[in-house]
């Protein structure tokens, strides 16, 4: 019983008792239908699950498109000329005046290289499975330290140090096969053993020489790659393989611009 107090029109108060059961408020069936509710949950769930399923695929195209547009994941810094003393000026001559400087995602120092400068080339040939046809085997390209222990593209221990950094091709033979997508790399050579950037040792004796650099039956090589879709010059980026690569422009002795791309850190997977 609750009293409820009302002015009527004459002014005056009365009291009047209101009764009421307290209970659950009226339900309007067409609002809790069964079949209705289980349309209503199944329409929310479908959204939700539809919404999920975006997020997934915008996660998945961004990072599909970030690996095949090769993020950074180093730097490059320009540094002095090459100065050490154990190199012949023949050596240093042909050397550019400024160098370059690699340092990972830390900040640590992975080398340094110095690319030669007015490099002879040749006329571009259609050499199958090459992509630098303009370099002349056996070139010197340039050298590169390292200031602590490294591995090149087969694994193998790099001692601390300069090496001398010669072009080559992977051999037509079925040992080679799947190593990369080209036949173009760079052997490592002791500095000590390599003075004379323009003699252009034949292949036996370059690998030969090689074999010093990494201290086991194989040659010290590391792999070069396409220049496709890299955009600065010079630059530290990571390719879809997941392999430190620096890019640089070389010119030629006549003045052409040579693009120039080298797995600084990676290895071949097999």
């Amino acid at each position: 019983m609750i009293h409820e107090s009302a002015r009527i029109r004459h002014g005056v108060t009365q009291t009047r008792n209101l009764d009421f059961v307290v209970g659950p408020p009226a339900v309007d069936p067409s609002k809790h239908c069964p079949a209705r509710s289980l349309f209503n949950y199944f329409s929310v769930a479908g959204k939700q699950l539809r919404l999920l399923l975006i997020v997934v695929l915008i996660s998945l195209f961004s990072f599909g498109t970030s690996r095949a547009l090769r993020r950074d994941s180093g730097k490059v810094e320009p540094i002095g000329s090459f100065t050490e003393a154990a190199a012949s000026d023949a050596l240093k001559k042909v050397l550019e005046a400024k160098g370059y400087r690699i340092t990972v995602g830390d900040g640590a120092a992975l080398c340094d290289i110095w690319l030669r400068a007015g490099i002879a080339a040749n006329a571009s040939s259609d050499m199958q499975g090459v992509a630098y046809t303009t370099i002349p085997e056996s070139s010197f390209l340039g050298v590169i330290t390292f200031p602590k222990p490294a591995t090149d593209f087969r694994k193998q221990g790099i001692k601390p140090g300069s090496y001398t950094m010669r072009y080559a091709l992977h051999p037509v033979d079925g040992n080679h096969l799947g190593i990369s997508p080209i036949r173009d790399f760079i052997l490592l050579l002791p500095l000590a053993i390599d003075q004379n950037p323009n003699t252009k040792p034949k292949f036996e004796e370059l690998t030969a020489m090689s074999k010093k650099a990494s201290g086991t039956n194989h040659p010290s090589p590391l792999s070069l790659v396409m220049t496709d879709g890299i955009t600065a010059w010079p630059s530290v980026i990571e390719d879809e393989n997941g392999h430190l690569v620096f890019a640089a422009n070389m010119k030629t002795a006549a003045g052409a611009v040579l693009p120039l791309a080298l797995v600084v850190k990676g290895v071949v997977e097999q």
